[in-house]
């Protein structure tokens, strides 16, 4: 949603003078819902909400404010109106009135709601042209209207691999292999996965930068154990790409090598930091004792043990 950066026009200011009063909204609302839409609203409990819709560049043309209400089941609703105030219709209204009622419903969600509202959107034209000239059907501006409809009225196409067999994702050509790695990407023992995963490689469906880019998922994204082994045999079982994946699993081994001489080096520096630390306590149990203080104290105020005590040497 925009902000109203522009000088209001007299068609914008007029109407916002009148439709943000919520008496005159109500009477609009009253007159010039639909039968069945206005009984669903209570429209007692109309309520003027801040902000457009309507982008800067469009305000000479278009006004608009947003109530909300209660439907008369108690649900959150809203009641979108657009007024249109230029000679020359909008052919593409119905898309962007939906647009707007999409915007609406977005912003509803994100003030914390956990449904989508009802978003009625009204145009209220007063071009010069006589009748309105167009459908307010956003579907109608498909070149196809009934499998448009027919497609945005029922659910979206879902492709869940998780209940869709391996043996059958192995028929899948090209998508097999990309398909069975997200299926399974999160096991923590990807080796199992091996025996499913070359047949289909062997298949021939993928070239070299392709299987490189999976087997970088792998690694990336996986949780198995060790890398190295898994692409280092798929290697030897999938020879047509065994260069380029060997090439891989030595690089691998090369990171996992540097990453334990980077680790066996932080190990070293914590061992020596604690060793300093240990070194420093017993200097200042030394000092405590050769200025008289009982060994006891001493070591309740250092932490020291007895036979720690004992190490130090007067």
């Amino acid at each position: 949603m925009k902000k109203k950066n522009s000088t209001p026009t007299p068609h914008d200011a007029t109407f916002r003078q009148f439709l943000t009063q919520p008496e005159i909204a109500r009477d609009f609302m009253e007159l010039h819902l639909p039968a069945e839409l206005r009984a669903v609203c209570d429209l007692s409990t109309l309520k003027l909400e801040s902000g457009s819709f309507v982008e800067d560049d469009l305000r000479q043309y278009f006004s608009d404010v947003l109530y909300s209400l209660k439907t008369a089941q108690g649900d959150d609703g809203y009641v979108h109106v657009l007024i249109e105030h230029q000679s020359s219709p909008d052919k593409h209204m119905a898309f962007r009135l939906l647009r707007y009622a999409v915007a609406a419903m977005q912003r509803h969600l994100e003030a914390g709601h956990k449904k989508l509202p009802l978003v009625i959107p009204v145009l209220f034209y007063t071009g010069k042209r006589r009748p309105y000239p167009y459908s307010t059907r956003w579907l109608d501006e498909f070149t196809d209207p009934a499998l448009a409809n027919r497609l945005y009225s029922t659910a979206f196409p879902l492709v869940d691999v998780t209940i869709i067999p391996d043996e059958e994702i192995a028929e899948h050509r090209s998508m097999a292999a990309l398909t069975l790695l997200q299926k399974h990407i999160h096991q923590r023992d990807l080796a199992e996965l091996v025996d499913k995963l070359v047949p289909v490689l062997l298949a021939g469906y993928l070239s070299s930068s392709q299987v490189v880019s999976l087997i970088h998922y792998i690694v990336q994204a996986g949780e198995t154990a060790d890398a190295e082994a898994l692409v280092r045999e798929l290697a030897h079982r999938v020879p047509q790409h065994g260069d380029v994946l060997m090439t891989i699993a030595q690089q691998l081994e090369q990171k996992g090598m540097e990453k334990g001489m980077e680790k066996g080096i932080q190990l070293g520096r914590e061992e020596g930091r604690s060793e300093g630390e240990r070194e420093a306590t017993l200097k200042i149990a030394r000092t405590m004792l050769q200025s008289g203080l009982d060994r006891e104290t001493v070591m309740k105020m250092t932490g020291l043990s007895e036979d720690e005590l004992a190490l130090i040497r007067h």
